[in-house]
């Protein structure tokens, strides 16, 4: 595994442009590229460049949709942000109401004492 890792990352390395998400595509141009007389070892190399390309790919649009995600988001916080104005105030009269309510008084119920048979 080592070895087909190094030598697809020493193709990626100087022809990463003739490849693509397509493992017939990327095959052909491998065998433009180099020499490879074994065909399971050509395989091996052309899909793991392939799966390569395509993790990157995949990554790079992830990416951009969580920088899309985040634009959006920061538009519709200042958006949303309320403005204070003097309607939005609360009056005195308010505040004092709501202060001067009495809270709901829990009735206590008496303690009853078992006896116990002797």
């Amino acid at each position: 595994m080592d070895r087909i890792k190094r030598i697809s990352y020493e193709v990626l390395e100087e022809h990463k442009s003739m490849f693509g998400e397509d493992f017939v595509d990327n095959k052909k141009a491998l065998d433009q590229i180099s020499i490879i007389r074994s065909k399971s070892l050509k395989n091996k190399i052309t899909g793991y460049i392939t799966r390569l390309i395509k993790r990157e790919n995949r990554e790079e649009k992830v990416k951009q949709e969580r920088i899309t995600s985040s634009q959006s988001e920061k538009i519709t916080e200042k958006e949303v942000q309320p403005e204070i104005s003097e309607s939005s105030t609360v009056s005195e009269e308010t505040l004092t109401e709501t202060v001067t309510e009495k809270p709901e008084t829990v009735e206590e119920k008496p303690e009853t004492v078992e006896e116990k048979p002797v």
